[in-house]
């Protein structure tokens, strides 16, 4: 990563040389029944806001941003759930395509050590457009498993694993030829279509976006880290405030998703050994819903240091910060920074034996619907984190490093965990400022936050 920059905070949204005013009440609207209504709900001063009524805040679902963001004029104070192409980082073939442009530029810029710190994504191809020179890759490499996956669709719906180029030969004359109605027929890019772990209205919404079924070829991680025989991946959020410049935080508590099924090689067609989606865990004739697959993020963590100490697994975690960095700096530039614009993605991150973090995808709508009561009490938490970081009464000074479960990882530049300056000599004692996985004292943390900011604001007035 680049070198530290003396962080001089920038306020995240706020107008330049004035705050925003503080609102007796705030509207909100949303169309997602879940959770997150749970929360909109309970939070005090803010009003539910139905229909076309006028509104502060609203936590939209992808097709309403599609057909009204270009049409709706917003004042300085009103902020929306997404950024415009949001699907630059979270459609597969895009986010690839960015990650591949990123690395070549920083090979070129920064050379070839620098550009390894890319080497986190599985090789990948775009189908059907990059099909030949998949072929050719294939027959490199005979005998090796590969993962078919639709480029905008969620829940693990389409995706199936493969050995054979007939397999792929099948798949292919199924989408040959496929005529387009003339309202499918618009470019891809300018829809906006994000993949995997949404609420089911979320998936329905994008059905029909993609005029051709697209999907991306990728190389099979056949050697995933497995606890008691079972494939696993990470669910890990973090909340972008702004691109430019880049701003985001990092969310203490995620969770490893398990498969329901213990893992194996030599059958590649049983969706229950390889995709840990809930939504296809949930279908299996062995699954318990109050037991659930899942373990909260901090329990993996003690198990990791259990079994391989301390240091093994403060590398782990420090590559899996880079991966949220390098993915959010490959879009920087072509992703439209509003100010009005918030995003909280879901990370997918497979971890392999060798303790290698790979990045599978990243979700702009990740699910926020609760399989658990502990499902439901880190996503409660987690979204009132949001609100608190997003901060629509305009309490926090900009300066904050930690507000509740989140950390400030990025601020244009690395953030150091030490008060003050940090040190620039060769990156010294500089120790980024992630707690992925650590204790979550948030109401605590909240407590003196909110306490200290008043206590401010009184000395004054």
């Amino acid at each position: 990563m680049s070198r530290p920059k003396n962080q001089n905070y920038k306020g995240h949204g706020l107008s330049k040389g004035k705050e925003r005013e503080q609102r007796a009440s705030i509207r909100f609207k949303t169309t997602l029944m879940n959770t997150l209504m749970d929360v909109l709900r309970h939070r005090p001063g803010w009003v539910e806001v139905k229909d076309e009524g006028d509104w502060d805040f609203y936590w939209c679902d992808v097709s309403w941003l599609r057909e009204n963001f270009d049409h709706t004029y917003m004042d300085e104070h009103m902020r929306i759930s997404h950024f415009r192409n949001h699907y630059e980082l979270t459609r597969k073939n895009y986010m690839v395509k960015n990650l591949k442009r990123f690395r070549k530029q920083l090979e070129r810029e920064a050379g070839k050590l620098e550009a390894a710190k890319c080497d986190f994504f599985p090789k990948t191809f775009e189908m059907p457009c990059e099909y030949h020179l998949f072929v050719e890759e294939f027959r490199k490499n005979p005998g090796i498993t590969w993962i078919m996956k639709p480029v905008a669709r969620s829940q693990g719906k389409g995706i199936f694993l493969f050995r054979r180029l007939k397999d792929i030969m099948d798949w292919r004359k199924g989408t040959a030829g496929k005529k387009l109605t003339s309202s499918e027929a618009q470019p891809a890019r300018s829809a906006v279509n994000p993949p995997g772990g949404h609420d089911a209205r979320s998936s329905d919404d994008q059905k029909d976006e993609i005029p051709v079924e697209n999907y991306v070829a990728q190389r099979y991680i056949e050697n995933p880290y497995l606890i008691g025989g079972r494939k696993f991946d990470l669910r890990v959020y973090v909340l972008v405030m702004s691109y430019i410049p880049l701003r985001a935080w990092l969310y203490r508590d995620g969770f490893a998703r398990f498969s329901n099924t213990r893992f194996t090689l030599s059958s590649i067609d049983d969706q229950y050994v390889h995709l840990t989606n809930v939504a296809v865990q949930k279908t299996s004739p062995d699954y318990h819903p109050k037991k659930g697959c899942k373990w909260m993020i901090q329990r993996f963590r003690q198990y990791l240091a259990s079994k391989h100490g301390p240091e093994a697994v403060e590398t782990l975690f420090s590559d899996m910060d880079n991966i949220f960095i390098r993915s959010l700096q490959s879009v920087q530039k072509v992703i439209i920074s509003d100010k009005h614009c918030f995003e909280l993605y879901g990370y997918d991150i497979l971890i392999d034996q060798d303790l290698k973090p790979w990045l599978l995808e990243v979700n702009a709508s990740p699910s926020l619907t609760a399989s658990s009561q502990e499902d439901y009490e880190l996503k409660t938490c987690l979204l009132e984190d949001t609100l608190h970081v997003v901060d629509m009464e305009a309490r926090l000074t900009g300066r904050e490093k930690r507000v509740g479960g989140f950390d400030l990882m990025w601020n244009d530049g690395p953030v150091s965990r030490e008060e003050g300056a940090p040190d620039l000599s060769g990156m010294g004692n500089f120790v980024t400022n992630t707690h992925l996985g650590c204790v979550n004292d948030r109401k605590k943390q909240l407590r003196q936050l909110f306490r200290s900011l008043q206590s401010q604001k009184k000395a004054s007035s």
